[in-house]
């Protein structure tokens, strides 16, 4: 991923800032369950995660997803899938894997959330749901020049959503989060609609770090440097995410990213046993091959 990309990311300050003063109440008043916590990749493509696979590995997904478990499945953003296509992915992965697919750009980037996605959503939703249990929040990433003029747009489609499919929004233009009054009406439509408010942590771009849940998810978009610094980055994450387990949230949802993406395993091993240690949990870690194979930094 290259949003966000700085030349120098030695001369950014990467610390997260405080929660925004409604996170603590959202997650107060939710509903509270056992923690459900999912970190993974954006990509299993063998060509972006080279070094990854052992030699003669012959289904990059199957061997992926007895690694991690979860991805954040970004090839549902170029096309609609045929539901076949989605079989074959449920089928290949094991018990307790979940996909993250993103809205196909029809929606998001060529419709804009105009009146006439809905075709395209019906299609899309008509599919993707043949990942069954497998299928996590899907989440809409809106293109950076969409902003709030067309916030009318925003309130058809979120509230015309499906309310038993999980839905997470990224906004990318800074008056989403630099106009108090637009912030505000945003934030109180995702939570009423319980659509989880996409953080996205990249060193160009620390306006959309607002660290404002909307509801009991915490749907983090993590991009790397390929710098020393994204390892402090992560220890500064999963305390954070500890905090959020003591008031009460339901779901974490972690995907590693990076400018190279062949390092986004390394990552997100380190991340994983950062959980572990700060939040009492047992996810799984991946092969020790990892460490050895390949190179951070």
């Amino acid at each position: 991923m290259k949003f966000g990309k700085v030349e120098h990311p030695d001369n950014i300050d990467f610390s997260l800032p405080d929660d925004h003063k409604d996170t603590a109440r959202v997650l107060h008043t939710t509903a509270k369950g056992s923690l459900s916590t999912y970190v993974g990749c954006a990509k299993w493509n063998r060509q972006d995660l080279k070094g990854f696979y052992p030699r003669g590995t012959k289904d990059e997904l199957e061997y992926y997803s007895r690694q991690f478990n979860s991805i954040e499945l970004n090839a549902t953003f170029y096309r609609i899938f045929p539901e076949d296509q989605f079989k074959k992915w449920y089928d290949k992965t094991p018990e307790g894997f979940k996909f993250f697919p993103k809205l196909v750009q029809n929606i998001s980037h060529l419709k804009r959330l105009n009146e006439d996605v809905e075709p395209y959503v019906d299609a899309y939703l008509a599919n993707v749901i043949h990942l069954k249990e497998k299928l996590g929040t899907i989440f809409l990433q809106m293109h950076g020049n969409f902003a709030p003029k067309n916030f009318d747009r925003v309130i058809r489609f979120i509230e015309k959503w499906p309310k038993e499919i999980r839905l997470a929004v990224e906004f990318r233009h800074t008056d989403w989060f630099n106009d108090v009054t637009v912030a505000d009406e945003l934030y109180s439509l995702l939570e009423s609609n319980n659509i989880s408010n996409i953080i996205t942590d990249t060193a160009g771009r620390r306006d959309l770090l607002h660290m404002r849940l909307t509801n009991d998810e915490a749907f983090v978009r993590y991009v790397g440097a390929n710098h020393k610094t994204d390892y402090t980055r992560l220890d500064d994450w999963a305390k954070r995410l500890s905090t959020w387990k003591d008031k009460g949230i339901n779901h974490i949802h972690f995907f590693v990213h990076q400018n190279l993406e062949v390092e986004s395993p390394l990552l997100s091993k380190y991340f994983i046993k950062e959980l572990n240690d700060h939040l009492g949990i047992q996810l799984g870690l991946p092969n020790n091959h990892l460490s050895n194979d390949l190179k951070l930094f």
